[in-house]
């Protein structure tokens, strides 16, 4: 397993580009029915169980909306910050423009994606439609990944941290039997670290890849898919492996102010997603400094938990799960209810802004292959 890599070497290294009928299966807008139908399966359920709307539209009324003004505001910020991060990384290659499309419509994608699949694949196609080599459209897609995954290492130990130092459970203590209260905060905690742990891990394997010993990752993921019915899958681990080297010799000139950059823009990407909840509760109930932290905190733990969602976008999951972090803030009879609104802000838009804005980018991606064949001919 050689660590070498020099471009030169990399020659007869290739990896196919996304398939084109394969990714439009994703990119669809068709897709957004399911999300909306299971969601609205859970809505519908929580609105006959739980949600008194009596109750909740009262508490509207008397609701302090500059603070949803502030919650849309994280969310333009939120988005700006992803804008700006995809146009860095890239050098200023990509238009404002283009980089505004690509982020929409990879929200779009993430939102009609479980989390545990995610949307590699898609991302790197729409960044190659849009003029970037398929070997930066990789490399820059599986560096979105790494810093995104580095957050949620990096806060996830703080959240803890700080409910340790605040004297708060960042994990809900649910009312029940002593049986199921138990069972179900083994269960969350079960998850948080289940899933933290996978996160850890594929953290890792990128940085190795990436970073230390490219073909030393094709050579693991190769050798790992060699034995009984693994063998079906190694076409895909060598793929895999190809796709690794590629994005490696392209980041490789990377600097290191660049990185640090990047870090510090995608930690305010995420703590301005986060603090958008932190407004959209301090609608309904005023928050001191350290409630803020205890939301804040406790939506880390929460947002760790959904990604091991099956559902696409964690449709059904995050509404399911949102009153059991969140109760102990919001009236019983209309907590599922601003859980409800939590979605609305920062997920199903992303649905239909994908539904509007996709056949206008086919239109566009259309036009400039056209250009492309007529400045060719």
């Amino acid at each position: 397993m050689s660590s070498t890599l020099d471009p030169k070497n990399t020659q007869n290294v290739t990896a196919k580009t996304p398939d084109e009928k394969e990714v439009f299966k994703t990119l669809n807008v068709n897709k957004i029915y399911i999300p909306v139908l299971i969601g609205l399966g859970i809505t519908v359920y929580l609105a006959a169980k739980e949600i008194d709307f009596t109750i909740f539209f009262d508490a509207l009324k008397r609701s302090n909306w500059i603070w949803f003004i502030a919650a849309f505001l994280m969310l333009l910020a939120r988005d700006a910050g992803y804008v700006q991060r995809i146009k860095m990384i890239s050098d200023n290659e990509l238009s404002w423009k283009s980089s505004l499309y690509i982020i929409l419509l990879w929200e779009f994608a993430s939102a009609v994606t479980p989390s545990v699949v995610g949307g590699t694949a898609v991302a790197v196609f729409i960044l190659n439609q849009e003029g970037l080599s398929f070997g930066k459209s990789m490399a820059y897609v599986m560096m979105t990944a790494l810093l995104d995954n580095f957050f949620f290492i990096v806060f996830a130990p703080l959240a803890i941290f700080v409910s340790n130092t605040f004297d708060f459970a960042v994990f809900p203590v649910i009312s029940a039997n002593m049986f199921n209260e138990f069972v179900q905060q083994q269960g969350l905690k079960g998850a948080f670290y289940v899933s933290y742990g996978l996160t850890v891990i594929y953290a890792l394997f990128f940085v190795y890849g990436l970073f230390i010993n490219p073909r030393g990752f094709k050579w693991l993921l190769v050798k790992a898919t060699s034995f009984g019915f693994l063998k079906r899958f190694q076409s895909k681990a060598t793929q895999a492996g190809n796709e690794m080297i590629i994005a490696a010799v392209t980041l490789r000139g990377s600097g290191f102010s660049l990185w640090i950059k990047a870090i510090f823009l995608t930690f305010f990407i995420w703590i301005a997603r986060y603090l958008m909840l932190n407004c959209l509760i301090s609608a309904f109930t005023p928050l001191e400094a350290v409630d803020h932290l205890f939301v804040f905190a406790r939506q880390i733990a929460m947002w760790i938990v959904m990604l091991l969602s099956p559902t696409p976008g964690s449709s059904g999951t995050a509404e399911a799960v949102f009153c059991l972090f969140y109760v102990e803030y919001l009236r019983e009879e209309f907590c599922a209810a601003v859980g409800i609104l939590w979605r609305m802000f920062y997920y199903y838009p992303y649905l239909f802004i994908g539904f509007l804005i996709l056949p206008r980018w086919i239109t566009r991606i259309n036009k400039k292959r056209q250009a492309k064949r007529g400045a060719k001919q």
